[in-house]
Protein backbone atom coordinates (compact mmCIF):
# COMPACT_ATOMS: atom_id res chain seq x y z
CA UNK A 1 0.00 0.00 0.00
CA UNK A 2 1.20 3.36 -1.42
CA UNK A 3 2.38 5.19 1.74
CA UNK A 4 1.31 9.18 2.84
CA UNK A 5 4.73 11.35 3.84
CA UNK A 6 4.85 14.70 5.32
CA UNK A 7 8.29 16.17 5.10
CA UNK A 8 9.60 19.61 5.42
CA UNK A 9 12.46 21.32 7.17
CA UNK A 10 12.00 22.35 11.07
CA UNK A 11 13.56 23.97 13.83
CA UNK A 12 15.13 21.93 16.76
CA UNK A 13 11.91 23.20 18.79
CA UNK A 14 9.32 21.76 16.21
CA UNK A 15 8.60 25.15 13.68
CA UNK A 16 8.61 24.78 10.14
CA UNK A 17 8.82 28.81 10.59
CA UNK A 18 9.32 31.89 13.20
CA UNK A 19 6.63 34.07 15.27
CA UNK A 20 7.37 36.33 12.43
CA UNK A 21 6.75 34.04 10.02
CA UNK A 22 10.56 34.20 9.23
CA UNK A 23 12.30 30.84 7.70
CA UNK A 24 15.81 31.85 6.88
CA UNK A 25 17.60 29.58 9.37
CA UNK A 26 16.61 27.13 6.42
CA UNK A 27 18.85 27.71 3.40
CA UNK A 28 20.26 24.89 2.16
CA UNK A 29 23.91 23.97 1.12
CA UNK A 30 24.25 21.28 -2.09
CA UNK A 31 24.41 18.24 0.05
CA UNK A 32 20.83 19.28 1.12
CA UNK A 33 19.61 20.05 -2.13
CA UNK A 34 20.17 17.38 -3.97
CA UNK A 35 19.03 15.30 -1.56
CA UNK A 36 15.56 16.67 -1.44
CA UNK A 37 16.12 16.40 -4.78
CA UNK A 38 16.28 12.79 -4.54
CA UNK A 39 13.51 12.78 -2.23
CA UNK A 40 10.72 14.14 -4.35
CA UNK A 41 11.82 11.26 -7.31
CA UNK A 42 10.09 8.83 -4.33
CA UNK A 43 6.62 10.76 -4.70
CA UNK A 44 4.32 9.51 -6.78
CA UNK A 45 1.04 12.05 -6.39
CA UNK A 46 1.15 15.26 -4.33
CA UNK A 47 -1.76 16.62 -2.65
CA UNK A 48 -2.00 20.51 -1.95
CA UNK A 49 -4.67 23.65 -1.23
CA UNK A 50 -5.72 25.98 -3.59
CA UNK A 51 -2.74 28.52 -2.32
CA UNK A 52 0.08 26.21 -2.66
CA UNK A 53 -0.98 25.04 -5.94
CA UNK A 54 -1.54 28.61 -7.42
CA UNK A 55 1.73 29.21 -6.15
CA UNK A 56 3.37 26.72 -7.69
CA UNK A 57 2.32 27.47 -11.06
CA UNK A 58 5.25 29.58 -11.55
CA UNK A 59 6.94 25.85 -12.13
CA UNK A 60 4.94 24.89 -15.06
CA UNK A 61 6.75 27.17 -17.07
CA UNK A 62 9.97 27.21 -14.99
CA UNK A 63 11.84 25.63 -17.82
CA UNK A 64 11.89 29.04 -19.90
CA UNK A 65 13.30 30.96 -17.42
CA UNK A 66 16.98 31.19 -18.59
CA UNK A 67 17.88 32.44 -15.03
CA UNK A 68 17.67 29.22 -13.78
CA UNK A 69 20.62 26.83 -12.88
CA UNK A 70 20.84 23.37 -13.30
CA UNK A 71 20.21 21.99 -10.36
CA UNK A 72 16.97 24.08 -10.07
CA UNK A 73 15.31 22.64 -14.01
CA UNK A 74 16.19 19.21 -12.86
CA UNK A 75 13.64 19.60 -9.59
CA UNK A 76 11.66 21.83 -11.92
CA UNK A 77 11.40 19.03 -14.50
CA UNK A 78 10.52 16.49 -11.67
CA UNK A 79 7.31 19.02 -10.17
CA UNK A 80 6.12 19.63 -13.78
CA UNK A 81 5.67 15.65 -14.19
CA UNK A 82 4.41 15.23 -10.64
CA UNK A 83 0.56 14.24 -10.64
CA UNK A 84 -1.19 16.62 -8.24
CA UNK A 85 -4.51 16.73 -6.22
CA UNK A 86 -5.91 20.15 -5.58
CA UNK A 87 -8.11 20.44 -2.84
CA UNK A 88 -10.38 23.71 -3.33
CA UNK A 89 -13.91 24.54 -3.65
CA UNK A 90 -13.09 27.83 -5.47
CA UNK A 91 -11.10 27.09 -8.64
CA UNK A 92 -13.23 25.77 -11.42
CA UNK A 93 -9.95 24.17 -13.17
CA UNK A 94 -6.73 23.48 -12.93
CA UNK A 95 -3.30 23.04 -15.32
CA UNK A 96 -1.32 20.51 -16.31
CA UNK A 97 -0.61 17.21 -14.28
CA UNK A 98 -3.33 18.47 -11.62
CA UNK A 99 -7.04 17.66 -11.32
CA UNK A 100 -9.48 19.03 -8.59
CA UNK A 101 -10.26 16.55 -5.72
CA UNK A 102 -13.21 14.55 -6.10
CA UNK A 103 -14.10 14.26 -2.27
CA UNK A 104 -12.60 14.91 0.82
CA UNK A 105 -9.10 14.09 2.11
CA UNK A 106 -9.60 10.85 3.22
CA UNK A 107 -11.68 10.07 0.93
CA UNK A 108 -9.20 10.85 -2.28
CA UNK A 109 -6.06 9.11 0.05
CA UNK A 110 -8.24 6.22 -0.28
CA UNK A 111 -8.83 6.42 -3.94
CA UNK A 112 -4.94 6.75 -4.53
CA UNK A 113 -3.76 3.71 -2.40
CA UNK A 114 -6.79 1.38 -4.19
CA UNK A 115 -5.76 2.60 -7.59
CA UNK A 116 -2.65 1.70 -10.11
CA UNK A 117 -0.33 4.95 -9.43
CA UNK A 118 3.70 4.18 -7.36
CA UNK A 119 4.97 6.24 -5.23
CA UNK A 120 4.47 7.76 -2.00
CA UNK A 121 1.58 10.23 -2.11
CA UNK A 122 2.92 13.18 -0.69
CA UNK A 123 1.02 16.18 2.05
CA UNK A 124 1.72 19.54 1.23
CA UNK A 125 1.33 22.38 3.70
CA UNK A 126 0.74 22.75 7.16
CA UNK A 127 -3.18 23.01 7.02
CA UNK A 128 -3.77 19.78 4.98
CA UNK A 129 -0.89 17.51 7.12
CA UNK A 130 -2.20 18.18 10.11
CA UNK A 131 -5.96 17.19 8.81
CA UNK A 132 -4.42 14.09 7.56
CA UNK A 133 -2.71 13.47 11.05
CA UNK A 134 -5.96 13.95 13.08
CA UNK A 135 -7.23 11.27 10.56
CA UNK A 136 -4.38 9.03 11.25
CA UNK A 137 -3.66 9.07 7.55
CA UNK A 138 0.01 9.85 7.92
CA UNK A 139 2.20 6.92 7.55
CA UNK A 140 5.68 8.73 7.71
CA UNK A 141 6.97 11.74 8.84
CA UNK A 142 10.25 13.11 7.15
CA UNK A 143 11.84 16.08 9.11
CA UNK A 144 14.93 17.87 8.32
CA UNK A 145 15.84 19.43 11.87
CA UNK A 146 18.07 22.48 11.41
CA UNK A 147 20.12 23.72 15.01
CA UNK A 148 18.23 26.74 15.61
CA UNK A 149 15.89 27.19 18.85
CA UNK A 150 12.80 29.86 17.45
CA UNK A 151 10.94 30.21 19.55
CA UNK A 152 7.32 29.75 18.42
CA UNK A 153 5.43 30.29 15.04
CA UNK A 154 3.99 27.59 12.77
CA UNK A 155 4.30 23.66 14.11
CA UNK A 156 5.83 20.83 12.29
CA UNK A 157 3.29 18.93 14.20
CA UNK A 158 -0.38 19.41 14.37
CA UNK A 159 -1.57 19.56 18.30
CA UNK A 160 -3.45 16.53 18.74
CA UNK A 161 -4.97 14.89 21.82
CA UNK A 162 -3.83 11.23 21.41
CA UNK A 163 -0.70 9.68 21.24
CA UNK A 164 1.14 8.30 18.16
CA UNK A 165 3.92 6.04 18.41
CA UNK A 166 7.27 6.10 15.68
CA UNK A 167 9.51 4.01 14.72
CA UNK A 168 13.19 5.38 13.50
CA UNK A 169 13.53 4.35 9.68
CA UNK A 170 16.24 6.15 8.91
CA UNK A 171 18.89 9.22 10.00
CA UNK A 172 21.46 10.94 8.40
CA UNK A 173 23.60 13.97 9.58
CA UNK A 174 24.42 16.89 6.73
CA UNK A 175 27.94 18.70 6.91
CA UNK A 176 26.23 21.53 7.32
CA UNK A 177 24.69 20.26 10.56
CA UNK A 178 21.07 19.35 9.44
CA UNK A 179 19.82 16.17 10.43
CA UNK A 180 17.10 14.06 8.83
CA UNK A 181 14.65 11.89 10.69
CA UNK A 182 12.47 9.58 8.59
CA UNK A 183 9.91 7.99 11.05
CA UNK A 184 7.53 5.34 10.34
CA UNK A 185 4.15 5.58 12.45
CA UNK A 186 3.80 2.54 14.59
CA UNK A 187 0.22 0.86 13.25
CA UNK A 188 -1.30 -2.26 15.38
CA UNK A 189 -3.37 -4.98 13.62
CA UNK A 190 -6.35 -2.45 13.66
CA UNK A 191 -6.09 1.22 13.20
CA UNK A 192 -6.84 3.36 16.95
CA UNK A 193 -10.41 4.69 16.89
CA UNK A 194 -10.72 8.34 16.86
CA UNK A 195 -11.40 10.97 18.96
CA UNK A 196 -15.44 11.41 18.96
CA UNK A 197 -14.76 15.12 17.80
CA UNK A 198 -13.36 13.81 14.72
CA UNK A 199 -15.89 11.17 13.99
CA UNK A 200 -17.64 11.57 10.68
CA UNK A 201 -21.35 12.58 11.35
CA UNK A 202 -22.69 9.52 9.51
CA UNK A 203 -21.34 6.20 8.26
CA UNK A 204 -19.26 6.39 5.87
CA UNK A 205 -19.33 10.35 5.87
CA UNK A 206 -15.96 11.94 6.08
CA UNK A 207 -14.87 15.90 6.12
CA UNK A 208 -14.20 18.06 3.49
CA UNK A 209 -10.06 18.53 3.01
CA UNK A 210 -9.77 22.07 5.09
CA UNK A 211 -13.07 21.80 7.44
CA UNK A 212 -10.32 21.81 10.54
CA UNK A 213 -9.40 24.78 10.05
CA UNK A 214 -12.31 26.71 8.78
CA UNK A 215 -11.87 26.65 5.11
CA UNK A 216 -13.40 24.78 2.20
CA UNK A 217 -10.11 24.89 0.09
CA UNK A 218 -7.75 22.81 1.77
CA UNK A 219 -5.93 26.31 3.28
CA UNK A 220 -5.71 28.12 6.75
CA UNK A 221 -3.66 31.01 7.56
CA UNK A 222 -0.64 28.81 8.25
CA UNK A 223 -0.58 28.05 4.38
CA UNK A 224 -1.15 31.72 3.45
CA UNK A 225 2.05 32.75 5.91
CA UNK A 226 3.97 30.27 4.08
CA UNK A 227 2.29 30.87 0.35
CA UNK A 228 1.43 34.30 0.71
CA UNK A 229 2.67 37.04 -1.11
CA UNK A 230 5.32 39.26 1.04
CA UNK A 231 6.78 42.42 -0.85
CA UNK A 232 5.11 41.11 -4.06
CA UNK A 233 6.72 37.54 -4.39
CA UNK A 234 5.17 34.22 -3.08
CA UNK A 235 7.38 32.14 -0.91
CA UNK A 236 8.62 28.82 -1.69
CA UNK A 237 7.14 25.60 0.11
CA UNK A 238 9.93 23.86 1.40
CA UNK A 239 8.28 21.19 1.37
CA UNK A 240 8.11 20.80 -2.78
CA UNK A 241 11.28 22.50 -3.08
CA UNK A 242 14.38 20.96 -2.68
CA UNK A 243 16.14 21.99 -0.07
CA UNK A 244 14.17 24.28 2.08
CA UNK A 245 12.17 27.53 2.70
CA UNK A 246 15.55 29.41 2.85
CA UNK A 247 16.25 29.27 -0.52
CA UNK A 248 16.40 32.22 -2.61
CA UNK A 249 14.54 30.90 -6.15
CA UNK A 250 14.01 33.46 -8.83
CA UNK A 251 11.41 35.09 -9.86
CA UNK A 252 10.21 34.84 -13.57
CA UNK A 253 11.71 36.51 -16.37
CA UNK A 254 15.03 37.95 -16.23
CA UNK A 255 15.75 37.38 -12.62
CA UNK A 256 18.65 36.29 -11.23
CA UNK A 257 19.02 33.17 -9.33
CA UNK A 258 20.37 34.18 -5.51
CA UNK A 259 23.13 32.95 -3.92
CA UNK A 260 21.93 29.98 -1.48
CA UNK A 261 24.03 30.54 1.15
CA UNK A 262 21.65 33.78 1.42
CA UNK A 263 18.47 34.02 4.28
CA UNK A 264 14.88 33.33 3.33
CA UNK A 265 12.88 36.09 0.89
CA UNK A 266 9.65 35.36 -0.32
CA UNK A 267 10.18 34.05 -4.43
CA UNK A 268 8.13 32.55 -6.95
CA UNK A 269 7.19 29.43 -6.96
CA UNK A 270 6.26 27.12 -3.82
CA UNK A 271 5.48 27.27 -0.21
Amino acid sequence: MRSVTYSMGVSLDGYIAGPDGGFDWTAPDEEVFRFVTDEIRQVGVHLLGRRLYETMLYWETADQDPSLDDSMLEWAALWKALPKVVFSTTLPAVQGHARLARGGLAEEIERLRAGPGEGDIAIGGAALAAEAAALDLIDEYQARVYPVLVGGGIPFFARGERRVDLELAETRTFSSRVVYLRYRVARSRTRPALPDRLRPAGEGTLPPAGSFHGHGDGTDRNDRALAGPTHGRPRVPDLLVPGSPGRRLPRPGPARVAQRSGGAQPVPGPR
